[in-house]
């Protein structure tokens, strides 16, 4: 799917689940990879890496999250659990385990559905990970919940993408953020983010980090402003997990699309590590 479009390509395959349909596409052959975005964000977000994973041998699954992109809104709840069922759900559907890359919220996911289901989940990719909830500065949370609110999240988070992606940015930056933005505006979409963004937890995939048993990696953009230190998160991950950590340069919350390369050639490694007969 290029950045640009709103409507469901023709490839775009749908899975409902209680309360909605999940929006997904599959693409290549070979062992089986799911790319999970992140809050806010479309399944375009790979766009730079998912042809390199198929090209290497993988196949490929893309997925928008619940009340984003080509998914339904109207459902009961969002957030890290939530975002894990359908995970599983959509493994289940596909009909193989699969390694499991998931960027900020939908990495707290990854892990839920890794501890919950080991038989589905491979191998774990976190990229720009919450998978647990950082400090705040008092009236931080009040003021990000006013920010996000349906009536002008879309505008906010228009303005506010850009700090997101602190350092290099993709050079179709401004094209992808256009389709961004224009999905947040369509019917529910934006009340589906505000309810995404004020009902989020990560204490759920802080409880079963001790549970996963898949191998992982761990992906940090050193800038990423999400975190006061990027790199002592992703270390902390790191060893919760016994996760093999790369930290990349020059990027933000997004080092998938802001330097594919490096982060290419540290999924594609990582993946060759989980199936080495590939």
């Amino acid at each position: 799917m290029t950045p640009t479009q709103n409507a469901a390509p023709s490839s775009t395959r749908f899975l409902q689940v209680d309360g909605g349909r999940i929006a997904y596409d599959v693409q290549g052959s070979g062992p089986l990879v799911l790319l999970v975005p992140g809050m806010a964000e479309l399944r375009s977000s790979y766009r730079l890496l998912a042809p390199a994973l198929v090209e290497a041998g993988y196949t490929v699954a893309t997925t928008d999250l619940r009340g984003h992109g080509e998914s339904d809104t109207g459902f009961a709840g969002y957030g890290d659990p939530e975002t894990a069922g359908d995970i599983v759900a959509l493994l289940e559907a596909l009909g193989r385990p699969a390694t499991v890359v998931g960027n900020s919220l939908a990495a707290g996911a990854a892990v839920i559905a890794a501890a919950d289901r080991p038989e589905l989940v491979e191998g774990l990719v976190l990229v720009g990970p919450f998978v647990r909830n950082p400090p705040m500065p008092f009236g931080m949370k009040s003021l990000f919940h006013a920010m996000t609110a349906p009536l002008w999240v879309a505008a906010v988070w228009k303005a506010y993408m850009p700090s997101l992606y602190a350092g290099a940015k993709p050079a179709d930056f401004a094209e992808y953020r256009d389709a961004v933005i224009a999905n947040l505006r369509r019917p529910g979409y934006g009340q589906a983010f505000s309810q995404t963004a004020r009902l989020t937890d990560h204490a759920p995939a802080e409880a079963r980090l001790a549970a996963v048993t898949a191998p992982a990696l761990v992906v940090m953009g050193d800038r990423d402003p999400d975190f006061k230190n990027p790199a002592a998160e992703a270390a902390w991950i790191g060893e919760a997990l016994g996760a093999e950590v790369v930290v990349v340069p020059d990027a933000g919350h997004y080092p998938h699309a802001q330097q594919p390369a490096i982060t290419t050639d540290a999924v594609l490694a990582f993946l060759r590590s989980v199936h080495p007969d590939a």
